[in-house]
């Protein structure tokens, strides 16, 4: 039993990283319909951005974690403004390229810039300290993932729900040309979308950082991410944290009782069942858009 619930602690841990993630995919999804494939090194760049401020040039870590999050924010903007808007009424198959076209863009300026070698970021908190409850440990990073990705829901849920840029995002989603008629910014809007959603991702590779910094670092998170927005429903932010969440857990318990060399394939086993059953996700109807 101990061993049981030391696993699905884990898998919760880890569907922390995963839920940020792909609260970023839905997050541009819900606004563009366009699936981003290029979230992972939406983070990636940020993460390495913030290893290169504390490791090479010492700078605080309140000050180079902030500039980080804020040089994701204009990453997201600029990738939207200067790639995504230029594309000539493209299908959903020409945007999923262009996205892959910037995944590849970055994942190059990274590892041409940085190198291939595998670093650890110095981090506030010891990837070896725990917290002990009865018989069960979780690490303290683990717990801070945890926490971080929680508030950042709980703040997602209230942006959304009370601020002005909240609403227009909805009703940007909802229907794009009566919100331009009621005077809202949609092509602004679907800018910032994506700055967010480079922030929500850039917190997860901080995160993931301090045990690992390397180009291809955030290719399973924003997998597993995917597929847990996938199984929740790519129009739904709380589908995509419990979809994360199921992808954790299941993977670990998979890992644990089956075999560790064959948990990442339970991700993809999960999508496809859930595809086959349910398209739209566990936790949302059918989306029909509104013209």
């Amino acid at each position: 039993m101990i061993d049981f619930l030391q696993m699905v602690l884990s898998g919760i841990a880890v569907g922390s990283s995963y839920a940020l993630m792909g609260l970023g995919m839905v997050l541009i999804y819900k606004t563009s319909e366009v699936p981003n494939f290029v979230q992972g090194e939406m983070a990636l760049l940020p993460v390495f951005i913030a290893f290169m401020l504390l490791a090479t040039h010492g700078i605080p870590y309140y000050i180079a974690f902030p500039a980080t999050l804020i040089f994701a924010l204009f990453l997201g903007c600029f990738l939207e403004f200067a790639i995504l808007r230029r594309a000539k009424e493209p299908n959903i198959l020409g945007l999923i390229i262009i996205t892959i076209g910037m995944e590849m863009m970055l994942l190059g300026f990274v590892s041409w810039k940085f190198g291939a070698d595998q670093r650890a970021m110095p981090f506030p908190i010891s990837t070896y300290d725990s917290i002990v409850i009865g018989d069960i440990f979780i690490s303290t990073l683990d717990m801070l993932t945890l926490l971080v990705a929680l508030v950042i829901m709980l703040s997602l849920f209230l942006f959304f729900r009370f601020s002005k840029m909240g609403v227009a995002m909805k009703a940007t989603q909802q229907n794009e040309n009566a919100a331009a008629l009621m005077g809202i910014k949609t092509k602004q809007i679907r800018m910032v979308t994506w700055g967010i959603s480079s922030v929500v991702g850039s917190v997860a590779g901080l995160l993931i950082a301090p045990v690992l910094v390397e180009p291809y670092m955030m290719w399973d998170p924003m997998l597993k991410g995917f597929s847990g927005a996938v199984v929740g429903g790519m129009t739904s932010l709380p589908g995509a944290v419990f979809g994360a969440y199921i992808i954790g857990i299941v993977e670990h318990l998979f890992g644990g009782y089956v075999s560790i060399e064959f948990k990442s394939v339970v991700a993809f086993a999960i999508i496809v069942l859930v595809l086959c059953f349910k398209p739209s996700g566990l936790f949302t109807r059918h989306y029909v858009k509104k013209v």
